[in-house]
């Protein structure tokens, strides 16, 4: 097949009730862009009739074509596969919940051809999350600005157009634990933001709970910085220095005053206290070196069960040949 000019990447676990409305909205969009495109689903190891459907609109259409996983790898993992498999100009991901309004890629498209390699859809407001919740998203990416080696778009996402060769330097990175708002911010390029509402989610529940995100949130951290690793060693000074006034102090009392009673409370409370101190420091050099040994095993990032319909063919060497077990 003829490389597209347009690929639209679209992972989904266990939404097989959303692919319908999707579609409905998803294809006069990509009939007004022109007729050179794809849709590459990533099915993340769902256990409803996500694929039959996808398999139903692929019999129909033959410009629509799946990778199956062998299990559930993540939805970051996701996006990695289906920028392996898109062979468009441009590449467009979004979430199949609708809540990526699919008229936007108009725009994105638009953008595009106005020389932009990168462009993002940027939420413009989040009325629809519980406060705690907006504070902890304004807290992250203040922390990633000020501590991360890139800052971020705040209220860019994974909703975004990129251009090919953006998507051939992010097929280079094989790293296990990836955050991939980072990495598009990190490839760099010419970028622009479109805002947008996100739309409510009609169909379905959210997988993101609260541990997740935070879960994902510390991933991106710890991807793009060391701050982690340094703020223990700064602690380790400050504790000792106190330490050391603290004895200084006691020391000075005794010579004035003599010696007190020992604080049975006081002694259990400072050894509680820098053992929590010490098992933190250790648990997060534990997360780091965990990464390393993820990396280090080169294990690869996904396995493909099934491919589905000619526009999920492999487009090039980057994917290795034990990953192409069966096609529909």
């Amino acid at each position: 097949m003829a490389s597209p000019k347009l690929s639209v990447i679209i992972p989904v676990h266990n939404e097989s009730a959303c692919i319908g409305p999707l579609w409905k909205r998803l294809f006069p969009v990509l009939d007004r862009i022109g007729p050179s495109w794809e849709v590459v689903f990533i099915d993340d190891g769902s256990r409803d009739d996500t694929l039959d459907v996808i398999r139903s609109l692929s019999r129909t259409e033959p410009r629509i074509g799946a990778i199956s996983f062998s299990r559930n790898f993540g939805k970051e993992i996701a996006i990695a596969a289906g920028l392996d498999h898109a062979r468009g100009s441009a590449v467009v991901i979004m979430d199949a919940d609708l809540q990526h309004p699919p008229e936007m890629i108009e725009a994105f498209v638009e953008r595009w051809q106005q020389g932009y390699d990168m462009v993002y859809g940027q939420r413009t407001d989040r009325s629809d999350e519980t406060r705690v919740k907006r504070g902890f998203a304004h807290l992250f990416y203040r922390l990633f600005a000020r501590f991360g080696e890139i800052g971020l778009p705040e209220g860019a996402g994974d909703f975004r157009l990129v251009d090919r060769k953006g998507v051939e330097v992010l097929r280079t990175m094989g790293e296990k634990a990836r955050f991939s708002k980072g990495l598009y911010a990190w490839i760099g390029f010419k970028s622009t933001g479109v805002p947008f509402a996100v739309e409510e989610r009609r169909i379905g529940t959210t997988k993101w709970s609260f541990r997740k995100l935070f879960r994902f949130a510390f991933d991106g951290i710890a991807a793009f910085s060391t701050v982690p690793l340094r703020i223990w060693t700064y602690l380790g000074f400050l504790i000792s220095f106190l330490s050391i006034a603290t004895a200084l102090y006691f020391l000075i009392r005794t010579l004035l005053f003599g010696t007190d009673l020992p604080g049975f409370p006081s002694l259990i409370i400072s050894i509680m206290f820098f053992s929590g101190i010490q098992l933190m420091s250790l648990g997060i050099i534990g997360e780091y070196v965990g990464r390393i040994f993820a990396e280090v095993k080169r294990r690869p990032l996904y396995v493909v069960a099934e491919r589905i319909g000619g526009a999920a063919e492999v487009s090039n060497s980057l994917v290795p040949e034990s990953y192409q077990q069966r096609r529909a």
